[in-house]
């Protein structure tokens, strides 16, 4: 971005301050409708990336080439003006490749920090299935601490920071598939989908004369976002709410196909992830239809079915559909929250 546009978008975005659930939804909603500009039809996709953000997580996005995840990464960093990086994971690359090195400057006659392209706000892991399980690691401490340690000292990344990492599901040979460990640092697994033959039709004519991603507008800041991810944590939680959520992911350890069930990093994950929902849709509480929304998308990757259960046909999607049909659904009534069976859900 030129000094003259970030100037002018630094006099527009300082007077603009996000201090209500309202501002939330309607920062929200302006983000959605940037990006869908250049990502066609995939509004579903858009927002919960965007719920994402709000909740400070990353995204693992597994879809095979040409979908649109690159595009996606793209759009959400120049929406909100932020620093877009991207890493092409090979089976050569190293960890200094992602985190950056240190080096004696001859001019200087001292040594200076070179940062990697970890050191942005949008940090594209492309293929990330394709390097090795030490290269992999390197970004287990920037996901999960927010920072990086080169030579001993440990470094700050930028902050709004998210990583959305690519995997193809289709291509597997001479890759290296994520540990339980780092694939339990992503808040969310997306997959973007094929688009209907109308939307690629409607592809084809936005795209005839060139990428609308380079004309993007910036239609928030880094400081507007910021300030969203703080009203997002105030969103209430009932306690009938929390402990149906609680409950939703406990049940998943517990069917006897399960043999990794989600861990309470994962209770926290949805429960931020629900927060940030019931923000972007102007809503003061999280309801259970946020919490169930969202499960399938926050817990399936987490969860890992016995050698039975997958010679049945049964996968973590089948894990997480039980678990929400497994219990009773708190639902508001005239006395506040009370508990209603699992099958009325269908009718809310």
């Amino acid at each position: 971005m030129s000094t003259a546009a970030s100037s002018t978008l630094q006099s527009t975005t300082d007077q603009s301050t996000i201090t209500t659930i309202t501002d939330v939804q309607r920062f929200a909603s302006g983000l959605a409708d940037n990006v869908e500009r250049v990502l066609v039809g995939k509004r579903d996709v858009i927002d919960l990336a965007i719920v994402t953000l709000l909740a400070e997580g990353h995204i693992l996005l597994e879809d095979v080439p040409g979908t649109g995840k690159t595009t996606l990464a793209r759009a959400l960093a120049r929406s909100i003006g932020g620093e877009f990086r991207r890493i092409q994971f090979t089976p050569d690359l190293l960890p200094s490749d992602i985190g950056g090195i240190v080096f004696f400057d001859q001019k200087l006659s001292d040594f200076r920090f070179r940062p990697g392209p970890v050191f942005a706000n949008v940090v594209l892991a492309d293929e990330i299935n394709r390097a090795t399980p030490r290269t992999q690691s390197a970004l287990l401490e920037a996901m999960e601490e927010r920072t990086a340690t080169i030579e001993g000292e440990t470094r700050p990344l930028p902050v709004p920071f998210i990583v959305l990492a690519t995997q193809n599901p289709i291509e597997l040979e001479g890759t290296f598939p994520l540990p339980e460990a780092q694939l339990d640092r992503f808040l969310m697994r997306l997959s973007v989908g094929y688009p209907d033959h109308a939307q690629e039709d409607d592809i084809l004519r936005r795209f005839q004369l060139g990428t609308p991603l380079t004309d993007l507008r910036v239609v928030a800041s880094i400081a507007e976002l910021q300030q969203a991810i703080t009203v997002a944590r105030t969103v209430h939680v009932a306690d009938e709410v929390r402990h149906y959520l609680t409950g939703l992911v406990r049940a998943t350890r517990e069917q006897p196909s399960v043999l990794l069930g989600a861990s309470p990093r994962a209770s926290l994950a949805l429960f931020r992830a629900s927060q940030a929902r019931a923000a972007m849709l102007g809503r003061s509480s999280v309801e259970p239809d946020d919490v169930q929304r969202l499960a399938g998308a926050v817990l399936g990757h987490r969860i890992i079915v016995t050698p039975e259960a997958r010679l049945r046909g049964d996968d973590a999607s089948a894990v997480v559909r039980a678990a929400i049909g497994s219990g009773s659904v708190p639902v508001e009534g005239r006395a506040g929250l009370v508990d209603q069976p699992a099958t009325a859900t269908a009718t809310r």
